[in-house]
């Protein structure tokens, strides 16, 4: 038992290390050798736990990705649709100030975009396909569309995508785009923006069924 637990110990132990020689060096700076000094581990551990650097830059993706934004909101179902989907966004974002901003997963994100690898695109639809079904269950709630209906997921990517920019846009460039350095209190209020947004182009493009016209989402006094 102390055997599995050590093992257990040292494959974690070169997960976080690899996340952070990937996060500022890239795959094809990194070295196997640099990520086992950090570890306190060797070679063989890799090979033993991972088998080779590809895949574990891979496991080292999936582990910033739940380490960082698997935390969601906890809204029961039986809270409006419109409730849950203010919800998520604000999580969404206020993760992005509290976490992610500085997050293993956003600089893993951005070397990759710099330089892609292709080796994570599987590993990265398995991760968000949940979230993504999750949204689009969402939002079929809200609107009465089914979750293949082409309105949904025109909708679906957009509202993403506004969410996706605070991740994916640099700080520095986020803070010149907005014209105001990085806060919380703007970081509410751009939720806020992107709630009201959403939720006036879900009626633009379902006039007809069930996003209402009342005030969207307001805080809970």
């Amino acid at each position: 038992m102390a055997l599995r637990r050590d093992g257990l110990a040292t494959r974690t132990r070169l997960l976080e290390a690899a996340c952070e020689v990937f996060a500022e060096k890239g795959y094809r700076g990194a070295r196997l050798v640099d990520i086992c000094r950090r570890a306190g581990a060797n070679i063989a551990a890799v090979n033993y736990h991972f088998g080779d650097k590809a895949s574990l830059y891979v496991q080292a993706w999936k582990h910033a990705f739940r380490k960082d934004l698997k935390e969601g909101p906890v809204v029961s179902e039986h809270v409006p649709p419109r409730e849950r989907f203010a919800a998520l966004i604000r999580d969404l974002l206020i993760n992005f100030v509290k976490k992610s901003r500085h997050g293993q997963f956003t600089r893993l994100y951005f070397q990759e975009l710099a330089n892609p690898t292709g080796l994570i695109r599987d590993a990265l639809q398995e991760l968000i396909e949940p979230h993504r079904l999750f949204l689009l269950k969402l939002l079929s709630d809200l609107t009465g569309l089914p979750t293949n209906d082409e309105r949904l997921l025109f909708s679906e990517l957009s509202i993403i995508n506004q969410c996706r920019a605070v991740f994916t846009v640099r700080p520095e460039d986020l803070e010149y785009l907005l014209g105001q350095p990085i806060s919380q209190d703007l970081i509410d209020r751009l939720a806020e923006h992107i709630i009201r947004f959403s939720l006036g182009g879900l009626r633009a493009v379902t006039p007809c069924l069930a996003v209402d016209e009342e005030e969207d989402a307001p805080r809970p006094s």
